[in-house]
């Protein structure tokens, strides 16, 4: 078996890729959105991310595929690694380039390792590390990947971290009225009073998907994605032309979004993608700030589409208690992180140790103060 560095996606075929992913790996395991990220240089050598991931393969068939980045910052990642940058810089040594293998600036849950049960990931992880040793690399992080593969990677000497999210759990709803039912009283009131001041404003919503959105849609979402940057005084990590590509790859990727409509011009939108058991919410923005307009656009809406289309969970993003109050429920992550040098390792061992203890207990203190029934809750 070959295993072989490759610097552009390019390198490999749509059709091999797609015999080897599921339908659970998509959109963003997949061929279309890894080349929409490459292709329009959002994530891009020189913007802190380089191609650099790992094939195996067997005479011509391709047999695995592992993302890979090296990368020179740790921006759009959503696991935070600063502390671990700045320790390891005091103690005089480079912590970047680092190696991430993850989905860039997509906080989703995700098989990394794209390869049939068959094939022992042993493959992956020693041409990696021999890498590593060669070049000097401290480390390498592996985030948000499927759960199944935690027992091997920690017996491969990886520290596990944990961190958080919030899902919404679809219990064969018939209505957004039905959902209602799980609250108290009182936070069915909230919601319900949440709702009422948007409609109330005149406030209407639309939902463009692959079947009936256009490219002026993506020219009129962009606006408010940008926007949502620039009142942080940050530059977007996503190009318009990331967002072209998406839409001609829209049949496969399943993009979807809500706008927000006063009179017939949109005010707001929020971007999400789905496969067949999850929508996942992914960006948003607005041209004007009205109170409860994001937990209407990026929320309710979102429910309302899962009720209606029979859609099992939605995963609205990383972290954010104030989706709990709005029937999200919280979910512990993981990511995984192979740290070459000994005393550097025994240092961030040590860290995420610690971290897991908080984490606990801030996710026993979230379902402890849920306003969602006992009965109803996982």
């Amino acid at each position: 078996m070959k295993t072989t560095f490759i610097k552009s996606l390019s390198e490999i075929s749509l059709n091999s890729f797609d015999e080897i992913i599921n339908e659970k790996d998509k959109p963003f395991m997949s061929y279309e959105y890894l080349n929409a990220l490459e292709k329009s240089r959002s994530a891009h050598f020189n913007n802190g991310w380089e191609t650099f991931h790992l094939t195996l393969s067997e005479k011509n068939d391709l047999l695995g595929f592992l993302p890979i980045y090296k990368k020179n910052n740790s921006h759009g990642e959503f696991v935070f690694d600063h502390q671990w940058s700045y320790a390891l810089r005091r103690a005089g040594r480079d912590y970047y380039p680092k190696l991430l293998s993850a989905i860039p600036f997509t906080p989703c849950e995700t098989r990394k390792f794209i390869t049939p049960e068959s094939i022992d990931i042993q493959n992956f992880i020693e041409p990696v590390i021999n890498h590593m040793k060669k070049e000097n690399i401290e480390t390498w992080h592996i985030l948000f990947p499927n759960k199944d593969l935690s027992k091997t990677l920690i017996e491969n000497n990886f520290i596990e971290r944990s961190g958080y999210r919030f899902v919404w759990n679809n219990r064969e709803y018939q209505s957004f009225d039905d959902f209602l039912k799980i609250f108290t009283s009182r936070q069915r009131k909230n919601i319900k009073s949440e709702r009422k001041k948007i409609q109330s404003l005149g406030i209407k919503f639309s939902v463009k998907d692959s079947t009936n959105m256009t490219i002026k849609d993506w020219h009129i979402f962009y606006e408010f994605y940008k926007s949502t940057y620039y009142q942080r005084m940050q530059e977007p990590y996503l190009n318009f032309d990331f967002f072209t590509l998406v839409h001609e790859y829209r049949n496969s990727l399943n993009p979807v979004i809500f706008f927000a409509e006063i009179d017939g011009e949109k005010i707001a939108g929020s971007l999400c993608f789905q496969n067949k058991d999850t929508l996942y919410g992914r960006h948003w923005g607005s041209s004007i700030n009205i109170d409860n307009l994001h937990f209407e656009c990026c929320y309710y809406q979102g429910i309302e589409y899962c009720i209606k289309n029979n859609i099992d969970y939605f995963d609205p993003g990383v972290q954010g208690e104030h989706k709990i109050r709005r029937g999200f429920e919280p979910r512990e992550t993981r990511s995984y992180h192979y740290v070459l040098k000994k005393d550097f390792r025994n240092a961030i061992k040590s860290f995420c140790q610690e971290e897991k203890i908080g984490i606990e207990k801030y996710l026993a203190a979230c379902n402890e103060y849920t306003p969602i029934k006992k009965e109803y809750r996982i």
